[in-house]
């Protein structure tokens, strides 16, 4: 079986490419334990975590990278979330079972955003992904030949038992190995380069979602780059964890107001808010709430807005 929750980097020793390989077993299990989500919703959703995972993996930054899908399809909304270092959720909304796998129709031709936040949330970065095609790995491939980002290929699968991804990206010229050169004097020409690139994506176009989900990785790379010299890199752990909160949620309270939560209280004796992501219930009674109102009074009194 291939590795559960693991990413795994790997290089092309001859040519300015690279690679990461991710699968998600008890994690990706874990992520739809508190969710009944009709096949083609949750197999959708599993493609963008591994997507989101390996995107992730090509990108140096401190923070967060969310995918996120909006329209007024069966599937309405989408939302992946995943950190540098690689702790996931993810959470999918929908109207009725749609009948369909398309993320174009699943989203009623919606909007698919690509979200960085580094530094704390100081450094933000927001790019629109065009719905180019039936599958999120479509999608994507779209966007980076769109952007002046690095050509990248994806190729993704997913069920109600594990998720798993292949990514390759070519790097710019200044990533290239040594000997590798434009003129080709003492390495590899240019067109030969390009060349390569072309082959190693028919190649990995031959990619079964059988494969991917159980060939362990240096079984799948021996399989489909067999005349190319492959590097592979220690595994990192990809994992399940919400970044929910009882500090969260009683924010969220304060912002709703006094009046709204009071309101609520009368009716229900608490409030209740489970998270959509893990389904963890935080409940708040009237003492609960009168202590959150007057730690947000005393904080706005001590000059904090």
């Amino acid at each position: 079986m291939g590795q559960a929750d693991t990413l795994r980097r790997f290089v092309f020793e001859r040519y300015p490419f690279r690679g990461q390989l991710v699968h998600l077993g008890p994690a990706w299990v874990a992520m739809m334990e508190h969710h009944d989500y009709p096949a083609q919703v949750r197999d959708c959703l599993g493609e963008a975590v591994v997507a989101a995972a390996l995107l992730a993996s090509t990108l140096k930054f401190d923070g967060l990278l969310s995918l996120q899908l909006r329209g007024e399809g069966p599937m309405h909304l989408m939302l992946v979330e995943c950190t540098d270092g690689l702790a996931m959720r993810a959470v999918a909304r929908f109207r009725e079972v749609p009948d369909t796998r398309d993320l174009r129709e699943l989203s009623g031709n919606g909007t698919l955003t690509v979200t960085i936040e580094s530094g704390g949330g100081t450094n933000r970065y927001q790019g629109i992904v065009p719905l180019a095609g039936a599958s999120m790995a479509d999608c994507l491939r779209a966007y980076f030949e769109q952007s002046e980002q690095l050509p990248t290929r994806l190729w993704l699968r997913a069920d109600g038992g594990s998720a798993s991804g292949l990514l390759l990206q070519r790097l710019p010229v200044t990533s290239r190995p040594a000997g590798v050169t434009e003129s080709g004097a003492g390495g590899i020409a240019e067109h030969e380069i390009e060349d390569a690139w072309r082959r190693v994506q028919l190649v990995a176009d031959t990619v079964t979602g059988a494969e991917l989900a159980s060939l362990e990785d240096r079984e799948l790379l021996r399989r489909l780059f067999a005349e190319d010299d492959v590097r592979m890199f220690q595994s990192a752990p990809v994992f399940f964890r919400c970044r929910c909160s009882r500090e969260r949620v009683g924010a969220m309270l304060r912002a709703l107001g006094r009046e709204e939560v009071d309101s609520v209280l009368e009716e229900f004796g608490q409030v209740e808010v489970r998270c959509e992501f893990c389904s963890r219930a935080y409940r708040f009674d009237v003492v609960d709430a009168t202590a959150l109102f007057a730690a947000g009074a005393d904080a706005h009194r001590g000059g904090v807005h």
